[in-house]
Formats: structure tokens, C-alpha cells, sequence
């Protein structure tokens, strides 16, 4: 593992799952508990990704719980959390609700008013959003049939287009699932190559050198929360970790801060379809975690933490 020195990060890759929050440590109902995790395990200094780690702080990484639920009434959601995540403010409070998934009107006009992604474009930096979507998105999108989630949206907002297929092939687009196994399974396309997580990883830390501001979505894990598939999250959260130990071992972790997070709890506990009111992780691995993570106690804390990270003008 690279050696950090606990400097300033030049720049931030952020990888954002969907629906996982910090669960028991029974391997029955939390594929957390369940699945073979090494590089977190090793980052954490044997600490498992769960409830009962509390605060870890370790030389490369640091885990703090985040409140999900934001003084706001029910389950947290999607939308609402997301949008909170990358603003720094507190969007299930300002429209009432936690909503989702997809963003309605005031969470969309919240995200277009500015993010992390427009902040950094604001100062004179350069972010991406990595995520590679196929021809038959656009076409339901263009057509008003489907709405853009919060991640693309702050991207597009912030002046991006989102990346295509074409983008897949030249290996500067990424696929959610790590691999692009569903490109080739799921939507047909024979062309996309298909890599181990490991190599993905790679990739991610090859492309972040350009950029001082690198977004990447995995929304599997929530699908799994909602189905129960728990064979199916250990291997989608084994591929994770793969994903995870690929980009640490191509990355200059003295310059580089990952940060790892989720919107709302889910499949951390298989045991119901819902999501849960358990908090969220925030792991922060390589240069400056431990500030970075001392400053963290909820959803809202993450925009400003990370502005400052980057020292942009607040």
C-alpha cells in the first residue's frame, strides 16, 4: 500500500454506493459481515464495516458513522440524500421529506443551483464524472421518460456530458458494476471489455490523474437491498473491495484523498426490502483522512469537509 504522509490531497476520487449503511455484525442478514473483504480489512486494521466499529482511525484510513436521517421524519431516500451529499445542505429538511429515488422538482432545482462538481469547476479545477451510460439511456431520456438521477444531474448541471458507450471502449468511461460484465450480459454489448475489479481500479486511479475532482456511482448495492439477494451482494461487495484495493495500489495516497459513502442504509440489512435508518459509512483513505474525518458527522458535512479539502473559496 502506498505510504501517506497525511498532506493536503491535490485531488479527491469519490466513490459514492447506493443504499449501504453500517448494519450488525450477523453474517445471516449483512452481506458486510458475510463477504471476504480484505483490502477494507486491512485498511481498517481488521475492523469490520459495521455498526459496532464505531469511529476507526488508522495510518491510511479513517471510518466515521454518518447520520442519515437528518432530523427529518421516515426512511431515508435516494434523491433527497444524494442531492445532500453533494451540496452540503440539508435537502430532506428544505423540501419537506425524504424523497426518491429520482429527483422531483425542488430536489432538481436544489442540484442545479450548484454542487461540489460546479464548485470545482467554479474555482478553475477539473472534475469528472466517470459513470458510462448506453445508447438506450439518452434515448429515454431525451424523450422525457425518464428522469436523471442526482449524480448525472449535478454532472450535466456542472457543464459535463455524461459519458456513452464510446467513451466505455477508450477506457474513460467506467461501468457501475466495475467490470462492465452487465454491459456484455445485460445490455449486449459485446465490444466492452471486460476487466477484473482489480484492473478497474486501476484504470479509475490512471484516468484521476488528470482531474481534481473524480465522481464514480455504484447503485448495485441498493438493488440488492431492495431484492434480499444476499449471494449476489457478497459477490457484488467482494467485487468492491477488488474495485477499492486496485485503485489504492495505483494511487499516490500522499496526494490523493478516496472517499467512500452512501446515501441511506439498505443492504446492510437483508432481513427486510426497505431501506433502514442506520447510519451510513464514511471512509476516507489517503491523504489528510483523519481532519477530513473529524469534521464529519452526517450527510451535510461531507460538501464543505471535501471543499475545504480541495481549498476552494467557500
Amino acid at each position: 500500500m502506498p505510504a501517506n504522509r497525511q498532506t493536503a490531497a491535490r485531488r479527491i476520487i469519490f466513490l459514492f454506493l447506493d443504499g449501504v449503511g453500517l448494519g450488525s455484525d450477523d453474517p445471516a442478514v449483512n452481506p458486510l459481515a458475510r463477504a471476504h473483504l480484505p483490502t477494507l480489512s486491512n485498511l481498517l486494521a481488521g475492523a469490520p464495516l459495521t455498526a459496532s466499529s464505531g469511529r476507526v482511525t488508522t495510518s491510511d484510513a479513517s471510518l466515521t458513522p454518518l447520520d442519515a436521517t437528518l432530523g427529518v421524519p421516515g426512511r431515508p431516500q435516494s434523491a433527497t440524500g444524494q442531492a445532500t451529499l453533494l451540496t452540503g445542505r440539508n435537502v430532506p429538511q428544505l423540501v419537506g421529506e425524504h424523497y426518491g429515488p429520482r429527483p422531483h422538482a425542488p430536489v432538481r432545482t436544489i442540484v442545479q443551483a450548484g454542487t461540489l462538481l460546479s464548485q470545482v469547476r467554479d474555482a478553475g479545477k477539473r472534475f469528472i464524472f466517470v459513470n458510462a451510460y448506453p445508447p438506450g439511456y439518452f434515448e429515454v431520456v431525451n424523450r422525457g421518460r425518464r428522469v436523471l438521477s442526482v449524480m448525472p444531474l449535478a454532472a450535466v448541471s456542472a457543464g459535463q456530458a455524461l459519458l456513452t458507450h464510446e467513451d466505455l471502449l477508450a477506457g474513460r468511461g467506467f461501468s457501475a458494476d466495475f467490470t462492465n460484465e452487465g454491459w456484455r450480459t445485460h445490455l449486449s454489448f459485446a465490444d466492452a471489455p471486460l476487466l477484473t475489479p482489480e484492473q478497474a481500479g486501476r484504470n479509475l486511479a490512471a484516468l484521476a490523474q488528470a482531474f481534481d475532482f473524480v465522481l464514480f456511482e455504484h447503485w448495485l448495492t441498493d438493488v440488492q437491498g431492495h431484492r434480499q439477494e444476499m449471494d449476489a451482494a457478497v459477490a457484488n461487495l467482494e467485487a468492491f473491495d477488488g474495485f477499492l484495493g486496485g485503485l489504492i495500489a495505483a494511487s499516490d495516497l500522499a496526494q490523493t484523498l478516496i472517499v467512500v459513502t452512501s446515501d441511506h442504509g439498505n443492504v446492510e440489512d437483508l432481513g427486510v426490502r426497505q431501506h433502514t435508518m442506520n447510519a451510513v459509512p464514511g471512509l476516507f483513505i489517503g491523504a489528510d483522512h483523519a481532519a477530513v474525518a473529524a469534521q464529519m458527522h452526517d450527510l451535510t458535512d461531507l460538501a464543505p469537509a471535501l471543499r475545504r479539502a480541495l481549498a476552494l473559496t467557500d
